[in-house]
């Protein structure tokens, strides 16, 4: 690491040669606005042009988000025409902004009010017309409203970084300017994934979740029997929306809280989980074994994924896993099996899903999953919930998941949250089946890490069995390529839509610089990894850590379904796919 000497406002320091002014401030412990800046200091742009400071010898003011450091620069952040210049950017971005701010559902977590309050900005400096306004709530993931927006091409630039796809885009010019899909069209009719990438990096509340809380409150009044299920990443997250480190397990406190709501029954959907695991694990079998379908067989529990794959590349269906993802699994199997048990009409149950994900929300609407999951609700949506309720997040204790013919999950089921994990968990089940023995050391920690690709090979009886890994479709495509000519190595593909998986997903808390505490420089860098060790830490701890394993899916089996890949768990825990959905239909 080459170190260069600078000055910020007269002080010394010496800073990495690579950094940008912004970023090397930051480190010094400035605090320079930004709009357009978001994780990892990447930028779009320096389109905002709030983040303004003088730099000696330099012929104007200059954006620090993409000015470099070089050795002897002396930088100046709080000259008075820095601060004036600052504040006359945000006034006018203030100037054609909507202003219901107590409406507005990104309130609290709002950095254009953030950088408004830093700078000084004045409300009403500039008033005059504004952009015409558009709302787009179709989509049944993400609300788009353009009175919100603030072009700071943050959202262009994400979607084009995770999945090499440019659904976002600048639209008209000069003042009729706004971000939106191709011609204005609704996110329901482009081919977006609705993965929500685009809403944890917005600065205000222009992109945002379709909230379905009301659908909840409307379940309650209606008497009905609410049951809540969690995703595995949710805990590893939730905690933050209390003013947590990331990296702080909610498990205990997260159930408490949820009983508190007062819903009928807490699970994990860690039980869904291993009985993907069950069928998957299977299924990838008797592809290998029986060459029932092609190889390399393709994960499914990714819903975002499932959508890149039906809109870009329809000609792999037949690879991909025909298994539900585990809550859509969990909700059918609630629906009969948990209701039949307890003699109660399928037509009382109400399932709720509490999902990382936005793309959740929309797969809950596909016409081939009809009626298994209720309603959807991000992280995001349940920190509201509990802080709505008045729940004092630091006084609740650590309680279990309701242990009630769904409760029991194993380590293998926890892993699902993050990159790799899903592969980790079949893999185990899948050794067992074809050795009749336990993979000796648990862990594939080969499948582990946020590397673009990762790859293992597993000797099985003398049999190589080549596996890869991925997230984020830029980095999918590569593979998926590779097995439209005909060149692939690999007998079983896990791919998740969000780069590090369900613990980055669109509908977490936000990770913004503007909004994290400055206790850990190096946060941005590291918090998927903090968030993924949430996860591994509770796999080590489990008693039972592969699927198979799990007494409540044996007993499942035995009770119910069956065996995997029975009639009944095909019409319950399987689904088929869309190959002709098209990308930009007539009705805009």
């Amino acid at each position: 690491m080459a170190l260069v000497n600078i000055k910020i406002n007269g002080q010394p320091y010496q800073v990495d040669s690579s950094l940008t002014v912004l970023e090397a401030a930051r480190k010094c412990g400035y605090e320079i606005p930004s709009l357009c800046a978001f994780n990892h200091g990447k930028c779009s742009k320096a389109s905002c042009r709030v983040c303004l400071v003088e730099v000696v010898g330099a012929r104007g003011l200059v954006a620090s988000c993409v000015y470099p450091v070089n050795e002897g620069m002396e930088i100046i952040t709080n000259s008075v025409k820095a601060t004036e210049a600052r504040r006359a950017s945000v006034e006018l971005i203030l100037s054609n902004h909507e202003k219901n701010c107590l409406q507005c559902p990104k309130n609290g977590h709002c950095e254009l009010l953030k950088v408004a309050e830093m700078v000084g900005a004045r409300d009403q400096k500039y008033v005059g017309q504004q952009t015409e306004k558009t709302v787009d709530e179709v989509a049944p993931g993400i609300i788009r409203n353009s009175a919100k927006c603030i072009l700071c091409g943050r959202c262009i630039e994400r979607c084009k970084e995770a999945h090499g796809i440019s659904i976002l885009g600048f639209e008209n010019r000069g003042f009729k300017t706004i971000v939106s899909p191709v011609q204005n069209r609704s996110f329901a009719n482009s081919p977006c994934l609705q993965c929500g990438q685009c809403v944890n990096v917005c600065p205000t509340g222009a992109l945002m979740e379709h909230s379905e809380i009301e659908k909840v409150d409307e379940a309650f009044k209606a008497g009905k029997k609410v049951i809540v299920q969690t995703a595995p990443a949710v805990r590893a997250a939730i905690a933050e929306e209390f003013g947590e480190k990331i990296g702080t397990v909610g498990t205990g406190k997260m159930v408490a809280a949820l009983r508190r709501l007062g819903f009928y029954r807490v699970f994990d959907v860690n039980f869904g989980a291993d009985l993907t695991i069950m069928e998957e694990a299977h299924e990838l079998i008797e592809r290998i074994t029986k060459k029932v379908a092609p190889l390399p067989q393709l994960t499914s529990c990714s819903p975002g994924w499932i959508n890149y794959l039906e809109y870009f590349y329809p000609e792999l269906i037949p690879n991909l896993s025909t298994c539900k993802s585990p809550h859509m699994m969990q909700g059918a199997i609630t629906k009969s099996y948990f209701a039949k048990s307890h003699d109660i009409d399928p037509k009382d149950i109400f399932v709720v899903s509490i999902m990382p994900c936005t793309a959740k929300k929309y797969e809950a609407s596909r016409k081939e999953m009809p009626n298994d999951i209720d309603a959807v609700l991000t992280t995001r949506e349940l920190a509201k919930l509990i802080k709505r309720a008045g729940i004092k997040w630091d006084k609740l204790p650590d309680e279990e998941f309701d242990q009630d013919l769904l409760g029991e999950y194993s380590g293998a089921g926890v892993i699902f949250g993050v990159t790799g994990g899903v592969m980790e968990a079949a893999l185990r089940t899948a050794y067992f089946w074809l050795t009749g023995e336990e993979y000796g050391k648990i862990n594939f920690t080969e499948v582990r890490g946020f590397e673009a690709v990762k790859e293992a090979t597993l000797n099985i009886k003398g049999t190589e069995i080549s596996v890869a890994v991925t997230s984020g479709m830029a980095n999918a495509k590569k593979l998926l390529d590779e097995i439209k000519a005909g060149t692939s190595k690999y007998a079983f593909i896990e791919v998740m839509c969000c780069p590090g998986g369900c613990i980055n997903g669109g509908g977490q808390p936000y990770v913004h610089p503007a909004l994290l505490p400055n206790e850990d420089d190096d946060i941005l860098d590291t918090y998927k990894a903090k968030r993924a060790s949430v996860l591994y830490s509770e796999d080590e701890r489990q008693v039972i850590r592969q699927s198979h394993n799990n007494r409540d899916i044996q007993k499942l089996y035995k009770d119910f379904l069956g065996e995997p890949g029975s009639e009944l768990a095909e019409e319950l825990c399987h689904t088929t796919y869309n190959a002709n959905r098209e990308k930009y239909p007539d009705n805009k």
